[in-house]
C-alpha cells in the first residue's frame, strides 16, 4: 500500500536548477522528506500496535470480548497516531501553505501571505518545552489577515534535527514556491 505523505516526491531529487519541478501544482506536497526522528518514532509506534493487536487476539481467544475490543481500540489509536505524526509538517500547492500539526492544521492562501523568510531565532527541541538557538523558517502574514504563526519548520525539529543542509534545501524550496505564488 502506497503511503504518499511519507516521501516527498522524487522531483526534489534532481539535479535541474528548477525550484519547483512540479506538473501538478494543484495537490498537496511537502517539498522535503520526513526526519529520521521522526520516521523512527512512527516505526516504533507501529510496532507497539502490533503488540497490541497481538494482545487483542490472545484477549479475544480467551473469551473476553470486552478486553479484546478494548486492545483492539487502543491499537487503532496508535496506528492512527502514528500516521498522522508521519503527516505533519509543511505542505504547499498553488492554493496555499498548510502547515499540518498533530491536532490542529493551519492553512495560508498566497494572497495571505506577505513573507516567508529564514531567522536566527530560540526553537523548540524536537517539539519539547526546551529551547535552544537554531534557524526557524517563519511566515508572516500580510493585509488584515496578520498574525503570530508558529515556525513553519527549525533546524531542531523531528525533520531537521542534525541535518542542516536538508534544512536549508526544505526551508529555500518553501521560500521558492511562496516567491512564485505571491507574484500571480
Amino acid at each position: 500500500m502506497p503511503l504518499p505523505f511519507l516521501t516527498a516526491d522524487r522531483a526534489f531529487d534532481t539535479t535541474e536548477d528548477v525550484a519547483l519541478p512540479f506538473d501538478d501544482r494543484e495537490r498537496w506536497r511537502r517539498p522535503y522528506r520526513p526526519g529520521p526522528w521522526r520516521v523512527g518514532s512512527a516505526a516504533l509506534l507501529l510496532l507497539l500496535s502490533s503488540f497490541v493487536l497481538f494482545a487483542a487476539v490472545i484477549t479475544a481467544l480467551t473469551g473476553t470480548v470486552s478486553g479484546a475490543a478494548f486492545c483492539f481500540a487502543v491499537a487503532l489509536a496508535v496506528i492512527a497516531g502514528a500516521l498522522r505524526m508521519l503527516r505533519q509538517g509543511v505542505w504547499v500547492s498553488s492554493r496555499g501553505l498548510r502547515q499540518v500539526g498533530f491536532f490542529v492544521s493551519r492553512t495560508a492562501t498566497w494572497a495571505q501571505v506577505g513573507s516567508v523568510r529564514t531567522v536566527q531565532q530560540p526553537v523548540r527541541w524536537l517539539g519539547l518545552p526546551r529551547t535552544v538557538q537554531g534557524q526557524a523558517l517563519v511566515l508572516e502574514r500580510a493585509g488584515a489577515a496578520r498574525g503570530e504563526m508558529p515556525p513553519l519548520l527549525t533546524t531542531h525539529s523531528a525533520d531537521f534535527l542534525a541535518r542542516p543542509e536538508a534544512f536549508d534545501r526544505a526551508a529555500d524550496t518553501v521560500e521558492a514556491w511562496a516567491e512564485e505564488h505571491r507574484r500571480d
